[in-house]
């Protein structure tokens, strides 16, 4: 393995377990998004679907299962987006300027800030399944161990290129920016519709025809897919919604990411090879 990708992914990590404020803030985040969001909503959802016809065979999960994996996929989402701050921070701190001019190969920065957002992702990820199934999520419900097992590293595979795929464009603006309210506020752009326009919160069978189109594609809506299938099953009821995936659905929505992740690293591939850092 590259000398140069490893030291700047120990680096990065180093920097986020030292940050006590940084990591607590980043780890009980989304566990409290989760329980006080997604609990006081539940009781509401529930009621509403209170009564509505059950397909024999299928079972019928709340709505803290259900945007369980929402919060999930909002916090992966977050923290990858967030991930290209570290590029910006050693731009102003005169950093990047000495790594830049190092023997190193350019693209081992921005495979081991990619890494090391993986990495995070993952623990996040992680600690909210363990927390969802404590106040009441029901996933992994009815699965074998193996099957749990399948499932846990089934999400973590989908989390990862989800957030290659984020943490690559967010190293591609990042070089490009100069201050980081800047980049908080591009960031701040994107969020907002990339994760209302996803069926993190609610279906999408509402949605007008072109935002439908939009979510369909939206690699939020691909990654909860993903998440949805290994956590809770290929069938199941959702807010008076039958959902039904198949492997080749699966195997397309991962399929998706892989060519958002690769779109993206060559934009960041290009903005790195451009980059000059006074």
């Amino acid at each position: 393995m590259p000398y140069g990708f490893t030291t700047i992914y120990w680096r990065d990590m180093i920097r986020f377990v030292r940050f006590k404020t940084l990591l607590v803030s980043s780890l009980l985040q989304p566990a409290l998004w989760l329980a006080f969001f997604g609990i006081a909503m539940s009781s509401s959802f529930d009621k509403l679907i209170t009564g509505l016809p059950v397909v024999p065979g299928v079972h019928m999960i709340g709505y803290l299962t259900f945007m369980g994996a929402g919060i999930i996929a909002m916090t992966t989402l977050f923290t990858s987006l967030f991930g290209g701050i570290v590029i910006l921070f050693d731009k102003n701190w005169g950093l990047m300027r000495e790594i830049l001019a190092s023997p190193m190969n350019r693209n081992h920065i921005i495979f081991g800030i990619g890494l090391s957002g993986v990495t995070k992702s993952f623990i996040q990820a992680i600690i909210i399944m363990v927390f969802g199934i404590l106040i009441g999520a029901a996933f992994f419900s009815g699965f074998t161990a193996v099957q749990t097992v399948v499932g846990v590293f089934g999400i973590l595979a989908f989390v990862g290129m989800f957030a290659l795929g984020f943490l690559f464009l967010s190293a591609a603006i990042a070089i490009s920016m100069e201050s980081p309210e800047g980049l908080q506020g591009v960031i701040t752009l994107l969020t907002m519709p990339i994760f209302f326009a996803s069926n993190a919160l609610y279906p999408i069978d509402s949605f007008p025809a072109f935002l439908k189109i939009l979510s369909v594609y939206n690699p939020m809506t691909l990654l909860i897919t993903g998440i949805r299938y290994f956590a809770i099953g290929p069938d199941f009821i959702a807010l008076g919604k039958h959902y039904q995936y198949t492997q080749s659905d699966i195997l397309m929505a991962y399929f998706g990411l892989v060519v958002f992740a690769t779109l993206t690293f060559g934009l960041a591939y290009w903005r790195f090879r451009k980059a000059v850092v006074t």
